[in-house]
């Protein structure tokens, strides 16, 4: 899987930080960031923190063939 944040529409509520702590964190300046080298994790819990995000900033698609 893919994951992709959407950093035009994040508005760092942080849900996905809460749901997957193991992949997502808060920037700097409190926006969703991929912690590094989690680009293309997989789980039910990165794809309850794409449903969890209130603006649907996060996306979650198959990788690349």
């Amino acid at each position: 899987m893919h994951i992709d944040i959407d950093k035009d529409l994040c508005i760092g509520a942080g849900q996905c930080a809460l749901a997957a702590p193991q992949v997502f964190t808060q920037d700097d300046d409190g926006f969703s960031a991929l912690l590094p080298g989690h680009e293309d994790d997989d789980g039910p819990l990165v794809r309850e923190a794409a449903r969890a995000c209130p603006v649907g900033a996060i996306t979650v698609t198959p990788a690349a063939r």
